[in-house]
């Protein structure tokens, strides 16, 4: 698999945008708190967490969100709020990451200020640059791999497909869906600037461990490419 994707020249200066995204998860597992996976992805090697949770009020997703933001503060790694860009800016987080059906990313642009980060899930070519275009700082594609983390997901779309997308987008491609520690290195090596997992890190039985070998297959793979 051709690596150019990876050193694809970027047209403006950039934001910092990590290699490794772990989103905590409550519904897969109930072991761990939101707040408990983020210490635990962190001390793994994790450089972003983002925060996702569907359920609840208000309140109780601030107050969870909040949890997590003390602990991503405490190391100085951004936490990454999906969906809410209302629970971004109460919490104090570095960002806000948005789907399809989300806040479009030109209002999301309007409300953030300047300053904070702005992903955002795209899974065509066109999608693709009119995120950008709208002012997505990146872009989360997917499902590279079949996922049992999100029931109504769409077909995989493979590696091939993914390195026309990384050459598409003048931007950080984070690749979700499915990765495992297994295959971390293949996506890497495709041209994806990183990888965002949920259950390859919330479902096992040791998350710092899980997080560590991510991260290891990460820097193997920037490093057979050079980047």
């Amino acid at each position: 698999m051709s690596s150019a994707a990876s050193l694809t020249k970027f047209p403006c200066p950039m934001k910092k945008i990590g290699e490794l995204h772990v989103i905590t998860d409550t519904t897969i597992q109930s072991r761990f708190s939101h707040a408990q996976l983020a210490e635990m992805a962190i001390e793994g090697g994790a450089d972003t967490i983002q925060f996702r949770q569907k359920d609840g009020s208000t309140r109780e997703i601030v107050e969870s969100a909040q949890a997590v933001q003390t602990v991503c503060g405490a190391h100085d790694v951004p936490l990454i709020v999906n969906d809410r860009a209302d629970i971004a800016l109460a919490v104090g987080a570095a960002g806000a990451h948005f789907g399809q059906d989300d806040l479009p990313i030109a209002s999301g642009r309007r409300v953030l200020p300047s300053g904070m980060i702005i992903g955002a899930s795209a899974r065509t070519e066109e999608k693709i640059l009119e995120a950008i275009s709208a002012g997505a700082d990146y872009i989360g594609f997917g499902p590279v791999y079949q996922t049992a983390s999100k029931p109504n997901a769409e077909l995989p779309k493979g590696l091939e497909v993914l390195q026309r997308m990384c050459e598409t987008a003048h931007c950080p491609v984070i690749a979700i869906g499915g990765i495992a520690a297994e295959t971390a290195y293949e996506v890497i090596r495709a041209g994806a600037h990183g990888i965002a997992v949920i259950s390859a890190v919330c479902a096992r039985a040791d998350p710092v461990a899980a997080t560590q070998h991510l991260h290891d297959e990460i820097q193997r793979a920037k490093a057979k490419i050079g980047v």
